[in-house]
């Protein structure tokens, strides 16, 4: 079974939640997509799991759930990334996952999360295997 959809209609799927949403979420949801965006214009908007925002780049970057409550981003890889300026504030207990919380009226420093996003992006594309070069035989 395939877990994802393809990004033309993924992009059409978190387009559609935002708008179905129609709240502080909503917003949140659609201005944390933008400064992902901002931070790695090629990352790849994916839809899994039966309704879940996901990033990526070179493997998943960042998934974006919505809650009552909150508006989570889980890093796949958020334990091995350097946080200085503490957004991390949700799942800090795994040994490989980190969540940033935002609430309602919540602030979103957004320099410090696109320094985390490109961090993330730079881990994913770091922890890929090399391809091994061929040589020719003449």
């Amino acid at each position: 079974m395939k877990s994802s959809i393809p990004m033309e209609s993924a992009s059409a799927c978190i387009d559609e939640k935002i708008k179905q949403l129609g709240d502080w979420r909503g917003k949140t949801l659609a201005k944390v997509r933008a400064i992902i965006h901002k931070a790695d214009p090629e990352i790849v908007e994916e839809w899994k799991w039966m309704g879940t925002p996901v990033w990526s780049h070179g493997g998943i970057v960042c998934t974006g759930e919505t809650y009552k409550k909150v508006v989570k981003l889980t890093f796949a890889k958020g334990a091995a990334l350097e946080d200085p300026s503490g957004l991390f504030n949700s799942s800090l207990e795994g040994n490989v996952r980190r969540a940033i919380d935002v609430h309602e009226n919540g602030q979103i420093h957004e320099a410090a999360l696109q320094d985390l996003i490109r961090a993330a992006v730079a881990l994913n594309l770091k922890s890929q295997p090399k391809r091994a070069s061929r040589k020719r035989a003449d």
